[in-house]
């Protein structure tokens, strides 16, 4: 894991110029890589390349980067892990194409790879995380290149005759010929989703390379570049539907247990200590119980709990960690643990970021990086096997729906929004002994609250994109912008499903999972010098599990069926079962109490006018409510809190 950096000036430069540029470029990712630095340039080409270490794999000099080939034509800045390294040396081997090595480290054996194979068949050929730049001194050209789902960042952008790349945007910041202009278009990204879509950025004319994209820019064309797919998501659930699995649900368990268990026990390599986060959730206790049972000794599990009902999982985990043997570690943030973070977010995340989750993402790496320089990751199992309660509403609330006529929805909605989420949260935990296990939900007001927007909706897919807005029409909140399109509001772009609940799930897998989960995870883990790896995104998991029918993911009003099996398998059900919580805060409380007069400083309406980024009255408006405890605005509020934090910041 590290992060890289590099410009390009297509009218060449002088040595020195060109490696100072570089060099403070990487200087702000010291976070990504605190253990080596490297620089590198052709100052004929105009090119020089970057790279901040954080030594996992070959902790020796032989895995010094930017890194060339031992042939000689390519260099490569790398951050990330190729997880089948291994297996590609022995390839290459068997080939009799393989160099003599000079270490272990897999950027090493890609180099050989590119060499051997080409960037494509290569890129086709590895199993891993990761982002590149990689030039070839031969042809003249530059490939930047993204990982498969997206877990490592990639951002670049022409600055007139310079291009600029970097794992962060504070890398191409650093750069002399960058200039800064907020695209107000990608604010409304910004407050409908909590996050700034790929390709999309904060500043106007800077992009993010799409997951598995690449991007090949010939010094003879440079401009005609365009990025394309080496691999799409969409392909993988088009494969696995055509080809489902069709043997038992004995049979189907052993196939995703072998399958990952074999990704976890790749990712478990590492020249350095390992451990995982674990939440006693499904998805994280799955992930550590196949750890444990690949491991001679207790691996070590972290797990941060708040003290506070309707938040606190550390016991659950705790649980689950005794009966496996992990050698467990809990800590027990105070709100002012978690507040004392917030003023460090815009720097975290170097574009605005409004996911709350942000912060106990941020407190866990930061306990995980005490002991341990690798931590893996459950995320992504919600989305390959059906853990959201919207495919659950998908099912059963949505065709529900349909059977009413309008009126009724609407009459429904009203009735729902006369309550405010606290009432609701009172009224069911009053009713809790009485109710069966399906409506025993954490937070019922808020999900209350979002039922009451989608039950006058027309299609699923609307109601999908209500689910996923924070703000509904965030056009009208940002003054003098228009709403992008993305992959949501793109029909040519979305999956051939069978029904609604797989087609939300592909969705979240192309949106919401790399623009927002793995941003997440990556900024506040690297913020702590944390590698994390997400077994579950391993592409042939995900592969798999689209060949996974429906019924084994989503069965008797439960998600993630099949991976449950596997887990029960390792872990008594007894310890598991409870309502889903997800990874949050007290958000919409601290609002009301210790982070209001912060936030008011914020939302001053005479400063949202001066700044002149947002019309005051729609958010003015929900502060008062949310304040008197009528609704609970806290996401819609956090998206422009964050925004206004950042822009503070980088004022």
């Amino acid at each position: 894991m590290c992060g890289l950096a590099g410009c390009w000036q297509l009218h060449g430069g002088a040595r020195d110029a060109l490696l100072a540029q570089v060099q403070s470029m990487s200087a702000r990712l010291t976070h990504r890589g605190p253990d080596d630095s490297g620089a590198w340039c052709d100052e004929a080409a105009g090119i020089a390349l970057a790279q901040r270490r954080l030594s996992i794999l070959d902790l020796s000099p032989a895995g010094h980067q930017p890194m060339l080939s031992a042939c000689g034509r390519y260099v490569v800045a790398f951050n990330g892990e190729i997880y089948n390294h291994r297996e590609l040396r022995q390839r290459l081997c068997a080939e009799g194409a393989a160099p003599a090595w000079r270490g272990h480290a897999d950027t090493e054996t890609l180099l050989a790879c590119f060499a051997a194979w080409g960037v494509e068949r290569t890129l086709h050929a590895c199993v891993g995380m990761f982002a590149f730049a990689l030039w070839d001194r031969e042809q003249r050209a530059l490939t930047l290149a993204r990982d498969r789902m997206g877990e490592k960042p990639l951002y670049y952008a022409w600055q007139g005759n310079t291009l600029l790349f970097g794992s962060e945007l504070k890398a191409l910041k650093a750069h002399a010929a960058f200039r800064a202009e907020v695209d107000r278009d990608a604010l409304t990204l910004l407050l409908r989703h909590d996050c700034i879509p790929a390709p999309y950025s904060i500043y106007r004319d800077v992009l993010k390379l799409r997951p598995g994209h690449l991007l090949r820019i010939a010094a003879d064309a440079p401009r005609n570049a365009h990025a394309v797919a080496y691999w799409r998501y969409n392909d993988a659930v088009g494969a696995g539907l055509d080809n489902p699995l069709r043997g038992s649900d004995d049979e189907a368990i052993d196939a995703l247990e072998e399958q990952l268990g074999a990704s976890i026990g790749a990712q478990m390599l590492a020249d350095v200590p390992l451990g995982a986060f674990l939440s006693g959730g499904i998805d994280s206790s799955t992930v550590v119980a196949l750890m444990q049972a690949r491991s001679p000794r207790p691996i070590r599990t972290f797990t941060m709990g708040f003290g506070e009902s309707g938040y606190d999982e550390a016991a659950h985990a705790k649980a689950v960690a005794r009966h496996l043997g992990t050698e467990h570690t809990e800590l027990y943030v105070r709100p002012d643990d978690a507040l004392a973070v917030i003023p460090k977010l815009p720097a975290i995340y170097c574009e605005p970021f409004s996911d709350s989750s942000q912060i106990p993402t941020f407190l866990i790496s930061q306990l995980t990086r005490r002991d341990v320089t690798v931590a893996l990751s459950g995320d992504g199992g919600d989305e390959l096997f059906g853990g959201y309660n919207r495919y659950l509403g998908a099912r059963t609330t949505w065709e529900r729906m349909q059977r009413l006529p309008r009126f009724a929805r609407v009459a429904g909605a009203g009735l729902l929004r006369s309550l405010s989420p606290h009432a609701w949260n009172r009224c069911f935990e009053l009713a809790s002994p009485l109710l069966p296990k399906r409506w025993q939900l954490a937070t019922p007001g808020d999900k209350a609250q979002k039922l009451a927007e989608v039950l006058p909706l027309a299609s699923g897919h609307d109601f999908f994109r209500q689910l996923a807005s924070q703000w509904k029409h965030p056009a009208g909140v940002v003054i003098g912008a228009r709403e992008p399109g993305t992959v949501l509001t793109d029909p040519d772009a979305w999956p051939d499903t069978d029904g609604l609940a797989p087609w939300m799930m592909a969705m979240d897998a192309q949106s919401y999972l790399p623009d927002d989960i793995l941003v997440k995870l990556d900024r506040a883990a690297m913020a702590n010098s944390l590698e994390t790896r997400v077994p579950m995104l391993d592409h042939r998991v995900v592969e798999l599990a689209w060949r996974v029918p429906l019924q084994q993911k989503i069965r008797d009003g439960e998600g993630k069926w099949l991976l449950r099996q596997v887990l029960y398998r390792h872990v008594p059900k007894a310890l598991i079962e409870r309502p889903k919580m997800g990874f949050a805060i007290p958000l919409d409380s601290w609002l009301r109490g210790p982070l209001r007069d912060w936030a008011e400083t914020l939302l001053d309406e005479n400063r949202l006018r001066r700044e002149g980024f947002f019309h005051p009255t729609p958010i003015r408006r929900k502060w008062q409510e949310h304040l008197r405890g009528r609704r609970n605005w806290q996401h819609p509020l956090w998206s422009v809190l964050m925004f206004q934090a950042w822009l503070e910041a980088n004022a």
